[in-house]
């Protein structure tokens, strides 16, 4: 496979309030990996598909610091192995890497080696995800992801037993990580394939997509047809400001909202389908 290189921008300074809009406008420019450390935020994406220059202009127009610099996917997996510490959702689920010893007193025990895909339950639209999914009927069920990114949530459904997995991202080295993560973890009957629209895919007891606010409502109208009646679609990847803008989506739908979760200023919604 031919070298990727990714743009990391290292903005600096900013309280929570700020972080959150610059998370939503470089959102916005095409990144869509982000690591929020105290007063500091990471925002990656591949190049050639970030508008770097935009992004450096909106910063310097409201005079937020910053520095950035591309970054080899080969320097990867030091680099996260470097930083990287198992992830506890309660006694639920925890999500680690291959040189973590085995976490016993977890339900689901995930294995992941993220390399440049993001997911590893760290940030709080996958923690929220994870933890939400606890009290979904997935055991039996048909369960489609989209963007699954490192699969986590795709293997994390697998193992509450649901009947079949889909998940389809639209970026081919996301999918190959995933299939190595499935592989991994004894999950290798999910069906996994590279897809940038929903076209083929069927519906759904479960459906989970945890992208952003611009990529739930330019698809939303097929997301909701994807989920079968009396069914459950979980969502993430939003920001506070985002929920009434998701709600609007659903005005005069045959869904109800049923929950909504918020982390460091992240939120995840729950809808149910009506039956038929």
């Amino acid at each position: 496979m031919k070298m990727r290189h990714y743009i990391q921008f290292e903005v600096s300074g900013t309280d929570q309030e700020t972080t959150e809009i610059v998370i939503a406008s470089l959102s916005a420019f095409g990144f869509n990996g982000f690591e929020e450390k105290e007063h500091l935020l990471l925002a990656t994406g591949q190049e050639g598909e970030v508008e770097v220059e935009e992004a450096a202009i909106w910063l310097e127009e409201h005079q937020i610091s910053f520095t950035y610099t591309q970054i080899a996917e080969q320097n990867w997996n030091a680099l996260w192995e470097s930083n990287f510490s198992p992830v506890v959702v309660d006694d639920f689920a925890g999500v680690r890497a291959h040189f973590h010893p085995p976490n016993t007193e977890v339900l689901y025990d995930l294995l992941i080696t993220p390399k440049m895909s993001f997911g590893t339950g760290h940030h709080a639209t996958t923690r929220q995800m994870i933890s939400m999914m606890r009290d979904l009927p997935v055991h039996g069920a048909r369960v489609f992801d989209f963007g699954t990114g490192t699969g986590v949530l795709a293997i994390l459904a697998a193992k509450m037993g649901a009947s079949e997995v889909e998940a389809i991202d639209n970026d081919e080295w996301s999918i190959n990580n995933a299939a190595e993560n499935f592989a991994t973890n004894d999950c290798g009957h999910i069906f996994l394939h590279l897809a940038n629209n929903l076209e083929g895919i069927a519906p759904a007891e479960i459906v989970l997509a945890n992208i952003n606010k611009h990529i739930i409502l330019h698809f939303l109208p097929e997301i909701k047809k994807l989920v079968k009646p009396g069914g459950c679609l979980l969502l993430s990847g939003l920001l506070q400001d985002d929920e009434p803008d998701i709600e609007a989506g659903f005005a005069g739908s045959d869904f109800s909202k049923i929950k909504v979760s918020e982390l460091s200023g992240w939120i995840a919604m729950l809808f149910s389908r009506n039956d038929a």
